[in-house]
């Protein structure tokens, strides 16, 4: 989540486009407002409007909750008619026919093709609670506490998540210690030509590593907040390896980098590798409304009724736009095959400006539509660009242990004209900083 700091503290007018209701009545915690300084009223695809009427490209889809783009259609048109025929809003975990047809459609179009066997753990609505029900559960069935997190990782703010989470800027608002993780090395971070790994192969067979055996590994296939830090299939399937023969469950963190974000429906794909958990969130309902689910291997699935629960587990309206984001975009490979080719022409796009920009000593990183711009040369340029491509009408946001990172994560549903006009404000913003 970026760090970026905009003054908003300017002579603000007090009109229906003032922040100034923000700044007398709303906490300090507010983050994104400081970025992105503008009331915003409506939204549709990749564009923002504003209150004033100025429009906005989104290079930022909700920090991954809208990978179809704001309001799209075919879930608007759904929501409205369930709406009207007065359909089950709040159901808790009770069964509802909306539920039903998310899991059927789920079923049959995501885990029968790829031949997964899981079941399905409705928890509250945030990223952050899905990974509390995942450390919880491989906590219950394994009877042990430890887990293994990864540097640079992020797996949300709520204390069993932040526990995992790696940057400081979070943790130190824990106002508690923060146990039972063991941090390793996740891949490249000592880098080129080190296999991490190594070194949890030898905690792991020696007594006297002081690694308490783990419950459980959460990782992410990519990390997102973490600086668009892209694990590769062999140090993935080499961990799968590990975990598997130790007895320890491996959890993928799917939340900001699954649902198509690196191009596949889920981003441990492309290694093969079948995790026992995943934790699911943000762009899952299509629409951005609030869902997350835990996918569980059966024998995983040792709760008892009401282990883990919560009111807002069962958001029926996400439920029905789910159910027509799978239906709409992943009944065959058109949505794919689209994500690929955009793919494609951010790399390249990146990969150029970084060229003609040698003395900045640029990496790009990224798979799909998840991608970063580094530069440790100058860990204050990525903010930068942040702010001087907002004021030239495009919000993108950094990652990064230092935000040092420019992070493009636009809808998949991007056009390519949109795609090409939000990289060259990025290209102006960067050369007229220069």
């Amino acid at each position: 989540m970026t760090n970026v700091a905009i003054d908003i503290s300017n002579d603000l007018s007090v009109d229906d486009s003032s922040l100034d209701t923000f700044s007398r009545r709303e906490s300090e915690v507010r983050g994104y407002i400081r970025s992105f300084p503008v009331l915003f009223d409506s939204a549709r695809g990749s564009t923002l409007t504003a209150a004033d009427g100025r429009e906005f490209l989104d290079f930022f889809a909700g920090a991954g909750a809208l990978n179809y783009g704001h309001n799209n259609p075919a879930f608007t048109r759904a929501l409205i008619q369930y709406l009207e025929r007065d359909g089950i809003i709040h159901g808790l975990d009770m069964a509802t026919s909306a539920k039903r047809a998310f899991i059927e459609a789920f079923e049959d179009l995501i885990l029968t093709p790829r031949g997964f066997d899981y079941k399905l753990q409705f928890t509250g609505p945030t990223g952050a609670n899905a990974v509390e029900a995942a450390l919880k559960v491989a906590r219950k069935k394994t009877g042990r506490a430890n887990v293994v997190a990864f540097t640079n990782a992020f797996h949300g703010l709520s204390l069993g998540g932040l526990a995992t989470t790696g940057n400081s800027h979070y943790r130190g608002a824990a106002g508690i210690s923060l146990d039972n993780v063991t941090r390793l090395p996740f891949d490249g971070y000592l880098g080129a030509g080190v296999d991490t790994l190594d070194l949890f192969e030898k905690m792991l067979a020696d007594p006297g590593s002081g690694l308490d055996l783990p419950a459980a590994v959460i990782v992410e296939a990519v990390q997102g907040e973490g600086g668009i830090n892209v694990a590769s299939a062999a140090w993935l399937q080499r961990l799968r390896q590990l975990t598997a023969d130790n007895g320890i469950l491996l959890i993928l963190d799917e939340i900001q980098s699954g649902i198509g974000r690196t191009g596949a429906f889920f981003a441990f794909e492309e290694s093969g590798i079948v995790p026992d958990i995943v934790t699911v969130s943000k762009s899952i309902s299509g629409s951005g409304l609030p869902m997350s689910l835990v996918l569980l291997r059966p024998d995983v699935d040792v709760w008892g009724p009401g282990d883990h629960t919560g009111t807002f587990r069962g958001n029926n309206l996400a439920f029905v736009s789910a159910r027509v984001a799978l239906e709409t975009y992943w009944a065959d490979d058109a949505f794919t095959d689209a994500v690929a080719a955009k793919s494609t022409l951010i790399d390249a796009y990146l990969r150029d400006l970084a060229a003609d920009h040698p003395n900045l000593g640029a990496v790009v990183r990224g798979r799909g539509l998840m991608y970063g711009f580094a530069v440790d040369s100058d860990r204050t340029l990525a903010s930068r660009i942040s702010k001087a491509a907002f004021e030239r009408g495009l919000i993108i946001e950094t990652s990064g242990a230092f935000d040092e990172v420019l992070k493009f994560l636009p809808a998949l549903t991007i056009t390519e004209d949109e795609l090409n006009r939000g990289l060259a404000i990025v290209r102006s913003s960067l050369e007229a900083l220069l």
